[in-house]
């Protein structure tokens, strides 16, 4: 909102100061200033309340040390993310770009899913919460809205050379024209529609979607793709979810990483939406992605401001409100900019976190089927448990599994070059 008004005082007033808001680089600023002061300051207000309305966690006995002190600590903090991230983007991004009503969507729809698993897990002393069918066809829905919007929307294309969109049968939505040696007008670059995604770690431009059909022959295979594409990021949006709702167990760990990511992703979206940047790193140029700047810059200002309150030992827990969202918004962010390919690698310590669980299961049933026991690979997933079973203070997990988040994140910005 801040931006239009901003934007008419420059163009209508010219009033000083006002041209500011042109620029990526100060909207992005202000967006982590204020989703920092929302969720420090209007935070604590949110605990309080949350106290009054007893919103406490409820622990299971598991084993663990210092999980019974854990015992009627505040839920449903991700309603200051939500609101730290929301707040931001609408005063700061330009609300009529395709990519910002995505990732809107994507906080509003993920965070309600979480809130109604809370909301029945809280006051309806039901510890199950919402059934595991409901979620997965909420995310399933919304992954299907993401996949079918970067199919079919004219503002979510590819840059590229003319000659690329002519000889693959791209639908050209955009001609970029420049005066040639003649001074006569030529097509320079086109903006088009494509099921595009860049490949790490390998010279390759980019992978198209549509290839993996290309055995139907190449129009069918074209209009087709989303038979491939669609069910690929319904895949990922569910997976990077679930994965940092399993995450989030200890005080601080999944807001952490998460911070993390959102400040890697935020990079990266400069990089592809720079066509300069991105034509030097030989990265796909998305033309309108620099708006998700803004986006990944709320979003890093939220959870470093909620970690304020849930580090060890935390005031308030995000529960599935939280954790079920900053997962979708880490999943999309990848997606849009077409690096979902770099997830294992800037999702790491998630992915492992929810491959302990899977090996811990599967282990298991089948140990008990072959020896008539159930054995286990770990002491307990996920394998931040595990630790904790070893006898790991839990501020020292938290603490390295930062680092090693910090380090992927690293390989994650250096893969732009190791090509």
């Amino acid at each position: 909102m801040l931006y239009y008004l901003f934007t008419y005082l420059d163009e209508a007033y010219n009033l000083p100061g006002a041209g500011l808001f042109h620029f990526i680089s100060f909207r992005a600023s202000m967006a982590v200033i204020i989703s920092l002061l929302i969720s420090m300051a209007f935070g604590g207000r949110i605990i309080k309340h949350l106290r009054k309305m007893q919103v406490g966690e409820t622990v299971r006995e598991l084993g663990l040390a210092g999980q019974k002190e854990k015992e009627g600590t505040p839920t449903m903090g991700g309603l200051i993310i939500i609101m730290a991230i929301l707040v931001p983007v609408l005063l700061m991004a330009n609300l009529s770009n395709t990519y910002i009503q995505l990732m809107i969507l994507v906080v509003v729809w993920l965070g309600l899913i979480g809130f109604i698993d809370d909301y029945i897990k809280v006051f309806r002393k039901n510890k199950k919460g919402l059934s595991g069918k409901f979620k997965l066809i909420g995310q399933v829905v919304l992954g299907l809205i993401v996949g079918l919007t970067m199919l079919n929307s004219n503002d979510i294309v590819v840059g590229m050379s003319p000659e690329l969109a002519q000889r693959e049968g791209y639908e050209v939505v955009k001609e970029i024209k420049q005066l040639d040696n003649n001074g006569e007008e030529e097509v320079a670059s086109v903006w088009a529609k494509a099921a595009l995604t860049n490949v790490p770690f390998t010279k390759a431009y980019d992978i198209d979607y549509s290839k993996i059909l290309g055995f139907m022959g190449e129009p069918q295979a074209r209009s087709l793709v989303w038979l491939v594409f669609i069910p690929i990021v319904i895949f990922i949006v569910t997976g990077v979810s679930n994965s940092a709702n399993l995450t989030d167990g200890l005080d601080g760990l999944a807001t952490g990483l998460s911070a993390i990511m959102a400040l890697v992703l935020a990079v990266l979206a400069y990089m592809a939406s720079n066509k300069i940047a991105a034509n030097y790193l030989n990265i796909l140029y998305l033309p309108g992605s620099s708006e998700l700047v803004i986006f990944a810059a709320a979003f890093f200002g939220a959870t470093i401001g909620f970690l304020w309150h849930n580090s060890f030992p935390a005031a308030v827990f995000m529960g599935d409100t939280g954790s079920l969202m900053i997962g979708g918004v880490i999943a999309t962010l990848a997606i849009l900019l077409r690096k979902e390919l770099l997830l294992p690698i800037l999702s790491g310590v998630m992915m492992v976190e929810t491959f302990s669980v899977m090996l811990q299961v599967s282990y298991f049933k089948y140990s008990r089927k072959k020896y008539g026991e159930g054995r286990r690979i770990f002491r307990m997933s996920p394998l931040h448990h595990h630790y904790q079973k070893l006898g790991m203070p839990e501020i020292k997990i938290v603490t390295r599994f930062w680092i090693v988040g910090i380090l992927l994140a690293i390989v994650t910005i250096m893969t732009l070059k190791i090509r």
